[in-house]
């Protein structure tokens, strides 16, 4: 069985459509590794609070977040994230999110030193699912998302797309 060209695909299947949804821009302590356990290489970022702003919600992100990190052998860091949003209207979202981050060694090295690199020097991606409740926010129930993220000395900042 053969994959059919892009070119021969109706117009919906040959890309992907999306539109902003919000930044969002985490506070995290300094990470705490494990180390080498009888899985991965792990490290876990602890998220006190950061905040969130777009059209459709913003507000502050809760106490209580964390990032479990996987190492690989590879080189590349796989992110396990689980947040509280809470919005400006006071109600309360989970978001959860996979992520991917890699670049060249000496790259990722400054980063992880807290020193500034450009973005675009590294891969940095993530795709967030939300549980909201009945109500007002209920469509991002609904939705796919993806992000693309930029680290700093104190934590990420990550620009959150609904994919259409």
């Amino acid at each position: 069985m053969s994959t059919p060209a892009f070119e021969s695909l109706p117009e919906p299947l040959r890309s992907v459509q999306t539109r902003p949804l919000f930044v969002m821009r985490l506070d995290v302590k300094p990470i705490v590794v494990v180390g080498a356990t009888p899985g991965p290489f792990r490290r876990v970022g602890i998220v006190p609070s950061g905040s969130f702003k777009g059209e459709r919600l913003s507000g502050t992100v809760l106490d209580g977040g964390s990032d479990w990190q996987t190492v690989r052998s590879g080189g590349s860091t796989t992110l396990d994230v689980r947040l509280l949003l809470k919005t400006d209207d006071d109600v309360t979202i989970t978001m959860s999110y996979r992520g991917v981050r890699h670049g060249p060694a000496e790259v990722i090295q400054r980063l992880e030193k807290g020193e500034i690199v450009e973005p675009s020097s590294y891969y940095f991606r993530i795709g967030p699912i939300f549980e909201a409740p009945n109500g007002r926010y209920e469509w991002l129930n609904r939705l796919m998302a993806i992000g693309t993220g930029h680290r700093f000395a104190d934590g990420p900042v990550y620009s959150v797309f609904e994919v259409l």
